[in-house]
């Protein structure tokens, strides 16, 4: 399975981030309408916390540690809306160290 590296610099130092996506495709792609991505990529990051074991609670300190400001119900009430944006999603991916993320 290919590996999709992204380096994204911090300061000096360089965290990188595979993100590997499966392919369970039968061929008939069909349309998914924006709502439902939106809910993918939260559930993603839900799974991702959940499998960390990191609460709302301590992800606002791993955020706050790293100098994004967040309250626990805006996390929450981000991650239950699923609308959030691809920084948000990266900071939380590095504040939880996540290294690997695979996508099905």
């Amino acid at each position: 399975m290919p590996c999709a590296s992204y380096v994204v610099p911090l300061g000096t130092v360089y965290n990188t981030l595979c993100i590997v996506y499966g392919e369970k495709s039968t061929g008939d792609d069909t349309y998914m309408p924006e709502s439902e991505w939106e809910q993918r990529v939260s559930n993603l990051l839900k799974a991702e916390l959940k499998r960390k074991g990191v609460t709302y609670g301590q992800l606002v300190e791993r955020l706050a540690a790293i100098g994004v400001e967040e309250k626990e119900a805006n996390i929450k009430n981000k991650l239950s809306r699923g609308k959030f944006s691809a920084v948000f999603l990266f900071q939380c991916l590095h504040a939880i160290k996540t290294e690997n993320l695979h996508i099905v």
